[in-house]
């Protein structure tokens, strides 16, 4: 129980001492996502842009109507005119859609007073015959379209530079890693190729999900009767036998410079479920290139360094040695969230009816997090990308650890023919262990055994055991990927 008097308890003077001078508004700044802050793909995911995409789906739909001519053009051209988001209060739009459950009732009401101050007789014609959901998908539509223009480029700039990564490193040598161990040696030009395919197939599948959203256009649930019944009464032709519907979808997919779908979707959430998968795969893929970076610009490792970049950048709030490979565990921070949005957004295919009460509205903010995850993600992979720093020195310095036990696939092969497969690998066994446990290189112990007097040189012995002279066909995988 607390009391009027100037006594508070130890809870409400914590608050008070940590409660911020200048809050200021409400608003999502990146400081908890700093993958996506300051890219382009947040810039094109923010309130605003969202606000723009709908006002741009209502402009559109308008002209799309005056083409048949269901709406004066004069209506129209006002719509259009009005249509800016700079003349709207975002946040009061967010707080009115607390009572309606989606922000374009109050966004209508809004568009409607500045076209009636702007044009009186074309208020009349906003939002004719049209429904929320025509209106928000198509909006989230045309921002996912905005959002991949940039996407597709930066994952097309990765490429390249990772292309270029392939080609100068085609024959520089390195260990091989599998389960996290030295395996077989193989060549940093055929891992910067694997990389590049990845961002390669992530762009591809990006790009047919990207050439195939569509427009929303289905009415209040999914006839169209709104839309037929409006122009019906201003004796538009075609509304009886459905031709006028096709006209509409037709001029709105032309207007907005999206697809045209082979029906209305507001409970069939294809669109939706295939943006995420792709975005999903995108996430992964560069996810994929940024562990690996990360695992070998380790200090123990040092294979690779990411590229320098502002002052201060890496570096650690304690440890002033440190140099943080901070753009690969961005990438990566996007990667690990992604796929789990995306999961979100395909269990939204379960929606009831024809039109979802929540499965729908969950959607939204999965959805823009989804493009604005992957946008910085893909952003940073071709800075990362771009610059990456590849010591090839300690890359060869790194195969010797093992002492040429890296190569003994290689003489497992060759000695199985003189010696049998089994005796091979006994003694191959045996030999890695003692040459581990003395530190001594494998080609010195091999040169001992004396079931081996007589089948090799020491040239021989030598060539077998080095690293440089076993990368199968790397080299070769390399061309084929870069120029096939």
């Amino acid at each position: 129980m607390t009391g009027g008097g100037g006594n508070a308890g130890p809870r409400e003077r914590d608050t008070a001492r940590t409660a911020p001078d200048n809050a200021g508004p409400v608003v999502d700044a990146g400081l908890l996502s700093p993958v996506r802050a300051g890219t382009p793909a947040e810039e094109a995911t923010a309130d605003t842009a969202w606000l723009q995409a709908m006002l741009d789906a209502e402009a559109a739909l308008a002209r799309a109507q005056a083409r048949l001519g269901a709406v004066p053009a004069p209506a129209a051209e006002a719509v259009t005119r009005c249509a800016r988001a700079g003349r709207l209060d975002v946040r009061a739009l967010a707080l009115a859609a607390r009572e309606t459950a989606n922000p374009v009732v109050g966004l209508v009401q809004a568009l409607t007073r500045l076209v009636a101050a702007d044009t009186p007789e074309a208020a009349a014609y906003v939002h004719r015959g049209s429904t929320s959901q025509d209106i928000l998908d198509t909006g989230a539509m045309l921002v996912a379209d905005r959002t991949l223009r940039t996407v597709r480029a930066d994952l097309t700039r990765t490429a390249e530079a990772l292309a270029a990564l392939a080609a100068r490193h085609r024959d520089t040598v390195m260990a091989g890693r599998t389960l996290t161990l030295h395996a077989v040696p193989t060549t940093f030009g055929l891992k910067a190729a694997g990389w590049r395919q990845l961002v390669l197939d992530a762009e591809a599948r990006l790009g047919r999900v990207h050439e195939s959203l569509p427009v929303s256009l289905g009415g209040a649930a999914g006839t169209l009767a709104g839309y037929l019944e409006h122009a019906r009464l201003d004796g538009v032709a075609g509304t009886g036998d459905g031709s006028y519907a096709e006209r509409l979808v037709d001029a709105f997919a032309a207007e907005t410079g999206l697809a045209r779908p082979a029906l209305p979707w507001h409970a069939l959430r294809t669109p939706v479920a295939d943006l995420a998968g792709a975005l999903a795969f995108t996430a992964g893929a560069l996810g994929k290139v940024a562990a690996d970076v990360q695992s070998l610009a380790r200090t123990e490792v040092g294979e690779v360094a990411e590229p320098g970049g502002p002052a201060g950048r890496g570096g650690s709030s304690a440890m002033p040695h440190k140099r943080n490979p901070v753009l690969a565990t961005l990438i990566r921070s996007a990667a690990l969230q992604v796929p789990a949005l995306a999961g979100a957004l395909t269990q939204c295919l379960a929606a009831e009816d024809e039109r979802s009460a929540g499965a729908w509205h969950a959607e939204w903010q999965l959805l823009r997090e989804c493009l604005r995850l992957t946008g910085g993600a893909a952003r940073t992979a071709g800075e990362l990308a771009g610059g990456l720093d590849v010591r090839a020195d300690r890359m060869r310095t790194n195969l010797g650890l093992t002492g040429a036990q890296i190569v003994s696939e290689r003489l497992a092969a060759v000695l199985a023919p003189r010696l049998g497969r089994a005796e091979a690998r006994r003694l191959l066994t045996e030999a890695s262990a003692e040459a581990a446990a003395d530190g001594r290189e494998l080609q010195a112990v091999l040169a001992e055994k004396p079931l081996l007097n007589g089948h090799f040189t020491e040239a021989e012995l030598a060539a077998l055991c080095d690293p440089a002279d076993y990368t199968g066909a790397a080299g070769p995988l390399v061309d084929r990927a870069l120029w096939p």
